[in-house]
């Protein structure tokens, strides 16, 4: 899914470039410019300028800033999502779980502007033998702190997600509205910043994530197929 302002990058990114162009063409048309060598330098600026523009365009992440992109992690104890029934942790138990799988993001700055930020996220979303019904709605959130500090914004997102009959499991991308981080002065960089990602996790969420705790889902299907098999040896 993507949010509404993320597409208001793309606009603005196209807004600069058209300004740009806009500027080039202006100074092109300067008096006082006249003269066989004048028009081959300003032919030669066109046509690094054309070959420039019409290159394909590189993803976000690729793009040149002024220094580097903030640090975009997913926070551990809110990495998963694993809802059980009545609080007890057992794959039988299971109602719904999801996980974050991947985080792929890029910024774009220069001078003293603020950092512009897209950030995409994949998601794997399941459901369990105790859930209730198709439909199910995840809620995340999003962090922005300095590094290693102080949270400087924290939004939460809802993330519906319908699972059709006979599916226990979905994958889900989101790329997040556009994030804009202000900065003091054109020394301050990107790498002074992190974005966090996770669910909105209860204590006990958060507490099984910390420690690690994972089952296999078909964990008691296999000891009983053993278990048969070892019966029904000569």
């Amino acid at each position: 899914m993507r949010r509404n302002l993320s597409v208001a990058l793309s606009a603005l990114m196209a807004l600069s470039i058209a300004a740009t162009a806009t500027t080039v063409h202006a100074q092109q048309g300067r008096p006082g410019q006249g003269g066989q060598g004048g028009d081959d330098d300003q032919a030669a600026k066109k046509k690094k300028r054309d070959d420039e523009w019409n290159q394909p365009k590189a993803p976000l992440a690729q793009l040149r800033n002024a220094g580097p992109c903030p640090y975009v992690k997913v926070l551990y104890d809110a990495s998963r999502y694993v809802e059980f029934k009545d609080g007890k942790e057992s794959a039988a138990q299971t109602a719904y779980t999801g996980e974050i799988q991947g985080l792929s993001s890029g910024c774009a700055y220069k001078s003293n502007d603020p950092i512009k930020m897209q950030v995409q996220m994949l998601f794997e979303l399941g459901r369990g033998p105790q859930a209730t019904g198709s439909q199910k709605t995840y809620r995340y959130w999003v962090a922005v702190t300095e590094r290693n500090k102080d949270v400087l914004a924290k939004e939460y997102f809802d993330l519906p997600v319908t699972f059709r009959e006979g599916q226990d499991r979905v994958y889900a991308t989101e790329t997040l509205k556009t994030i804009t981080i202000p900065r003091a002065d054109e020394k301050v960089s990107g790498s002074n910043f992190e974005v966090l990602v996770g669910f909105d996790v209860t204590p006990e969420m958060a507490a099984f994530n910390r420690d690690g705790k994972r089952f296999r889902v078909n964990a008691g299907q296999i000891q009983q197929a053993q278990g048969q098999q070892t019966q029904t040896k000569p």
